[in-house]
């Protein structure tokens, strides 16, 4: 990036207002605080199965998401609490899916890698790498073919961009210029192998050139950029000049599964965790935030935030599990049965 374009970077990220900036520091610290007390209640086995947070990542999600509309339509993948909250999913919901109550956002049958918020535009997670980017890919083409004007944003993995269904949507996506972001959240890791133990160079967004597509790879700590590049990238799908990729580069801070910490994955992993915690995405927009104004009321967020979370456990802990005469419905047609559960009460 020459001077001229850092210059006008710095004086769009300047003109973003207070409120916004406050936003985006609530809903990345929603995240933090949910899966941070997902990370102590599974330690408790108070929820169990497998669960894959996303806590480091959080700007990714917040930043992307605050460039959609409500009704546009995201898909994601097993690390996906994040995308579900920042869409406008309701906290209650995911919380009690984790806990398997029937007030699950997916009747408590899902649990922490398939969730669902249709009302929000959340269509689905899927665990199998890169399965929803040929489903993104689809739902784009049925908006494009109805004229809606909707965008739809596929999360996924670095890993995922080593799949086949990665380079055959993109071809597909490109050469029918549909309304598709491609938002990869490169963590560097998939699962416990290392990028270049995969891969024989760092350079995914490269990619997008081989299907005339426009590829970035952006900070994605900083949920400003983020925001950004995804309003520029959601601007380009509505005006029917096609999808976009973006490499988001973040890092994990907890395992591939579970609440540890991963340090006995590598020397690699030991020395970049510690190195990236300190490239905190919340820490970093707090302190632009106050470094705008010092006389902002920040403490005053942090408080409504866990008192929404453990508002949300109270909620879980107080729900019933799905009645055992119900629990083969969604698994077999069923004409009596709703099409999805009556998540969030």
């Amino acid at each position: 990036m020459d001077f001229q374009a850092k210059t006008e970077e710095k004086a769009t990220k300047m003109e973003l207002g207070a409120t916004l900036l406050r936003r985006f520091y609530r809903e990345m610290l929603r995240i933090r605080e949910f899966e941070e007390e997902v990370s102590n209640l599974l330690e408790g086995k108070e929820v169990q199965g497998p669960v894959h947070l996303c806590i480091g990542q959080e700007a990714v999600a917040v930043g992307v998401c605050a460039a959609l509309e409500k009704d546009d339509y995201i898909f994601g993948a097993h690390r996906s609490h994040g995308h579900y909250l920042a869409k406008g999913g309701d906290m209650r919901a995911l919380m009690a899916e984790l806990f398997g109550k029937e007030t699950g956002c997916s009747g408590g049958r899902g649990g922490s890698m398939h969730l669902v918020a249709p009302e929000v535009g959340l269509l689905g997670t899927v665990p199998i790498v890169a399965a929803t980017i040929p489903l993104a890919a689809g739902v784009a083409l049925a908006s494009q073919l109805r004229g809606d004007s909707r965008v739809t944003v596929s999360f996924f993995g670095d890993g995922a961009t080593e799949e086949g269904v990665f380079h055959e949507t993109m071809n597909f996506a490109a050469s029918r210029k549909l309304p598709v972001i491609f938002a990869c959240e490169n963590n560097y890791y998939a699962s416990h192998l290392f990028l270049l133990e995969r891969r024989t160079k760092d350079n995914i967004a490269v990619a997008a050139e081989a299907y005339g597509m426009p590829g970035s790879r952006i900070d994605g700590n900083d949920v400003v950029e983020t925001y950004l590049a995804a309003r520029a990238a959601v601007a380009r799908a509505r005006r029917g000049e096609g999808p976009t990729l973006i490499e988001f580069i973040t890092f994990r801070w907890r395992g591939h599964v579970g609440p540890s910490w991963d340090t006995d994955v590598g020397v690699t992993r030991k020395v970049d965790l510690a190195a990236w915690m300190k490239k905190d995405p919340i820490a970093r927009l707090r302190s632009e935030i106050l470094a705008r104004d010092s006389s902002m009321d920040i403490a005053s967020t942090d408080v409504e935030v866990r008192a929404e979370v453990q508002e949300a456990i109270r909620h879980a802990r107080e729900s019933r599990c799905p009645p055992t005469e119900k629990l083969t419905d969604y698994l077999f047609k069923n004409d009596g049965a709703e099409v999805l559960p009556n998540a969030g009460n």
